[in-house]
């Protein structure tokens, strides 16, 4: 099991968005009824951004991210502000930005998984 670089750390402000996973039916006369799906219910999902990190830093942050691409594996994170690591995967799509000389951005998004 991996876990993600704690160094740099992830830059403020950070989006978290809870999506839990619900059935819904409606009904003909416009009644509704929601119930919960399965036992983590509730995973969150964070988009993080590293700003004008060195190049290193950077490239380390994406090597990572590469290296979950290609294995399929989720990896332990400690979002920011919270005290206990989760499981992670990284969502298809994270980026990196050259801002000037030596500087870069690394823009990622984290969904939490439930696995043992």
């Amino acid at each position: 099991m991996a876990t993600f670089p704690t160094s740099p750390v992830a830059s403020f402000p950070i989006n978290v968005q809870q999506k839990p996973n619900q059935k819904i039916t409606v009904f003909g006369d416009g009644y509704e009824q929601r119930v919960t799906f399965g036992l983590n219910q509730n995973p969150k999902i964070y988009r993080l951004t590293w700003t004008n990190i060195t190049l290193t830093e950077a490239n380390t942050l994406v090597d990572f991210l590469d290296d979950r691409a290609e294995d399929s594996a989720s990896f332990d994170y400690t979002p920011p502000n919270e005290s206990t690591s989760y499981k992670f995967v990284a969502e298809p799509g994270y980026s990196k930005d050259f801002n000037y000389a030596n500087r870069a951005t690394v823009r990622a998004t984290f969904r939490q998984v439930f696995e043992p």
